[in-house]
C-alpha cells in the first residue's frame, strides 16, 4: 500500500483524473428501503463528492429506464450498488448486463459473477465442484445426520435476511423450518450444516497492480448467552440496538497471532476471487471448527459498504480512510475500463 505522507492521502492516486467528472451511484428500488441501503448509497456519493466528482443517486426500476439516460450524460462510470429490484436480489445482475450493452463501466463484479454467486445452493456447488471445502446442504434436510445441528438460510437473499439464532435448529426439524419461512418471508429457504466454532471474515479489494487481501476480522459474540447459537445474523448486521449487535464485535491481528491460520484463510478467499471471475471487492466469509478446518460459509461480491461495514474495518485496518476506499475502488474500474473497452477509452481522450 502506498505510503503517504503530511496532510497527503491514499486518495491522491496518480491515475485518478483531475478534472471533475461525473460518476452516478446506481442502487435498486424497494418497497420498503431499509435504512443500511440508504447509508451506503448517501456515504458512497459524499466519498465522491469529497473525491471532486459530480455524482447523483439514481433509482434503477424493473424497466431501467433510468440507466438508459445514462449514455446522454457521459459518465466516467457507474458505482453500482445495486443489490436487489423491488426487493428482490434476482434481478441485480441486470443492471451490470445492461450497462455492459450501453458500454458504460462500473464498479464491482461483473455479470457473470454476480449470475454465478446468486443462488447460495448454486455458489456451494461450485465450490464443491473446485474443492474447496463448504458445509454440508441439503434444500430441507433430507440426506444430513437427522440428528445435527442445521442452520436454515435463504436461497437467493443476501444481507442475512431473517437469519438469527432460532435459524439453527435439529435436522430432522428442518422440513418445517424451512417451510414456515420460505412462506414468511417470501423467499425459499435450504439447510446447511451448523458448523460451531470461530468466524472470519476476508476482504478482498481489487487495485490497479492486482488484489489486495485487507486485514482478517473475526467476529466475536461475547455478549450471547454460552448455550445461544453464534450467529452473525440480521441484527447482529442492522440493528444497533438489539442485543445481538451490542453483543456482536469484531478483532483484528490473526495475521500476527496465528499467521499460519491467516494464510490459510487467504488463499481460500483468493481462490474463491478466481474461482468465481470477482473484480472491484468482495468477501468470503469462514467457519473454522474446532480442530481448525476451514469452511466457506457466503461468498459475497459486492458487499454493503456502509461505513461501518465489515470491508470498511478491514480497509481502515489496512490504512485507508472510508473515502480512500472509494477512491481505490474507482481507480481500478478506470484503469480497467479503459484497458479493456475501446468505447469508454474514447470517451476518456474526449473528456
Amino acid at each position: 500500500m502506498t505510503e503517504l505522507g503530511g496532510d497527503e492521502s491514499i486518495v491522491r492516486l496518480r491515475e485518478l483524473p483531475r478534472q471533475r467528472g461525473f460518476i452516478p451511484v446506481v442502487c435498486g428500488t424497494t418497497e420498503s428501503q431499509t435504512d443500511h441501503t440508504l447509508d451506503a448509497e448517501l456515504a458512497v456519493a459524499e466519498a465522491l463528492e469529497g473525491l471532486d466528482f459530480a455524482t447523483e443517486i439514481i433509482e434503477v426500476a424493473l424497466d431501467l429506464a433510468s440507466i438508459e439516460t445514462l449514455p446522454s450524460r457521459r459518465p466516467l462510470l457507474v458505482f453500482n450498488l445495486v443489490d436487489a429490484i423491488k426487493g428482490d436480489g434476482r434481478l441485480a445482475p441486470r443492471v451490470p448486463a445492461r450497462l455492459d450493452a450501453l458500454g458504460i463501466a462500473y464498479t464491482g463484479c461483473g455479470t457473470r459473477a454476480l449470475l454465478e454467486t446468486l443462488s447460495k445452493v448454486g455458489t456451494k456447488l461450485k465450490l464443491a465442484h473446485a474443492g474447496l471445502a463448504t458445509p454440508d446442504w441439503s434444500m430441507d434436510g433430507s440426506g444430513l445426520d437427522p440428528d445435527a445441528r442445521v442452520i436454515v438460510k435463504p436461497v437467493w437473499e443476501h444481507g442475512s435476511l431473517g437469519l438469527n439464532e432460532t435459524s439453527v435448529v435439529r435436522c430432522a426439524d428442518a422440513p418445517g423450518v424451512v417451510c414456515a419461512r420460505t412462506l414468511r418471508l417470501n423467499t425459499k429457504h435450504f439447510t446447511e450444516t451448523y458448523i460451531e466454532g470461530r468466524e472470519f471474515h476476508v476482504a478482498l479489494l481489487e487495485r490497479t497492480w492486482g488484489v489486495e487481501l485487507l486485514p482478517i476480522a473475526e467476529i466475536l459474540f461475547d455478549g450471547f448467552d454460552v448455550h445461544a447459537p453464534k450467529i452473525y445474523g440480521y441484527d447482529g448486521k442492522w440493528t444497533p440496538d438489539s442485543a445481538a449487535y451490542i453483543g456482536t464485535s469484531r478483532r483484528f491481528g490473526l495475521e500476527d497471532s496465528e499467521p499460519e491460520m491467516a494464510n490459510r484463510l487467504k488463499q481460500l478467499a483468493l481462490a474463491c476471487w478466481m474461482l468465481f471471475g470477482f473484480s472491484g471487492y468482495a468477501r468470503v466469509d469462514f467457519r473454522v471448527d474446532a480442530i481448525g478446518t476451514p469452511f466457506i460459509i457466503d461468498v459475497n461480491p459486492n458487499p454493503y459498504l456502509t461505513p461501518d461495514s465489515e470491508d470498511a474495518a478491514a480497509a481502515a485496518e489496512a490504512g485507508f480512510s472510508y473515502k480512500d476506499l472509494v477512491a481505490s475502488i474507482v481507480e481500478s474500474s478506470l484503469k480497467f475500463s479503459q484497458q479493456y473497452s475501446p468505447h469508454y477509452a474514447s470517451q476518456q481522450r474526449i473528456a
